[in-house]
């Protein structure tokens, strides 16, 4: 993701190929950093490896060149688009260009012609894109990114928002913590998923303001707060769900990527363990070996995959959003 690490619904849809009744994923063609010869091969290797339907938006002579290198004209639509995204865009001024990969890719899926978007485009981009095509679901504040991380105990602990909203109010955090257990609840399978919030200390009533007073606010939810949880917390398995901000989530994300290779490094210098062998446990906590994050909060399916995705990761990406759209479509919405 542009300006947010990318990882699978780890223990969930990352691992099924594309299955169910969603219609097809809506493909940002010109988002990511290395343009549409690789958004254009993993979207062929979605459709002829996983199964999955995919429509290209984007612009139509070039998308139509790189689907005549990979003979498979015809076996994808295209969606022509005027304008592409920066990547160095992270907002407001993306609703100015009407005509952009981002807004057709988005408005398809808003009439029903797609059933899922997906984009390596810079997140604040694809979050203001999302918002304004799609639109929130009913009662929702503001959208939130859910990554779910490897944990020590072999399942998954959903991290919520992990980089959609930087600046959220103490409501709009209460809210991820719902957003979050319906993730959970859908695509992990946890039938009562424990929720916690990250704060710099367990115990009830510490951190700052905004942490204080979302815990006064999810404290009150018909959900199963378990309180705070600390750094540390993170990969235990302790909690089903992790709520923070976007700020401080995207922190915790790439603070997990380079304390996961560092360790992974050190451990195969000291001879302790042969590199191939790590090479499963590296895997697992690549943003590169796995899809995207799933934006909820919004009236469709929506995953952002991380701005320097190959092939490969656009493809898992397309997957993660198909499964997620055919097997999970109530973890978008939210009652006032």
């Amino acid at each position: 993701m542009g300006g947010s690490s990318a990882w699978s619904s780890a223990g969930g849809p990352a691992g099924n190929s594309g299955g169910g009744s969603a219609g097809p994923v809506v493909l940002d063609a010109m988002g990511g950093d290395h343009g549409p010869a690789e958004v254009v091969a993993g979207a062929v290797e979605a459709r002829r490896a996983h199964g999955v339907p995919v429509i290209l938006v984007g612009a139509e002579p070039q998308l139509s060149r790189e689907l005549w290198r990979h003979g498979a004209e015809g076996e994808i639509a295209v969606v022509h688009a005027l304008h592409a995204v920066p990547m160095s865009e992270r907002g407001a001024a993306t609703a100015a260009l009407a005509g952009s990969s981002l807004a057709v890719g988005c408005d398809l899926v808003r009439q029903g012609v797609g059933g899922s978007f997906v984009s390596a485009g810079s997140t604040g981009a694809v979050v203001t894109c999302a918002v304004r095509g799609i639109g929130r679901a009913a009662g929702v504040l503001r959208p939130a990114l859910a990554v779910a991380l490897p944990s020590l105990r072999g399942g998954a602990t959903v991290l919520v928002d992990a980089g959609a909203t930087a600046d959220p109010s103490p409501a709009m955090m209460a809210q991820f913590g719902r957003l979050g257990a319906g993730y959970a609840r859908s695509v992990l399978g946890r039938s009562d998923p424990a929720v916690g919030l990250l704060s710099i200390g367990s115990e009830p009533g510490k951190g700052n303001r905004l942490t204080c007073q979302a815990e006064e606010l999810l404290a009150a939810l018909p959900l199963r707060f378990a309180g705070n949880v600390e750094g540390h917390d993170v990969l235990s398995g302790r909690m089903d769900v992790i709520v923070t901000d976007g700020f401080t989530g995207n922190v915790v994300l790439k603070n997990v990527e380079g304390c996961v290779r560092t360790v992974l490094a050190m451990v195969a210098r000291e001879g302790v363990a042969a590199p191939e062998r790590l090479a499963g446990v590296a895997r697992r906590y690549d943003p590169e070996a796995h899809g995207g994050a799933a934006l909820l909060g919004l009236r469709g399916t929506v995953v952002v995959a991380h701005g320097s995705s190959r092939a490969a990761t656009i493809a898992r990406a397309c997957v993660v959003a198909h499964t997620l759209s055919g097997a999970a479509p109530g973890i978008e919405t939210m009652t006032p």
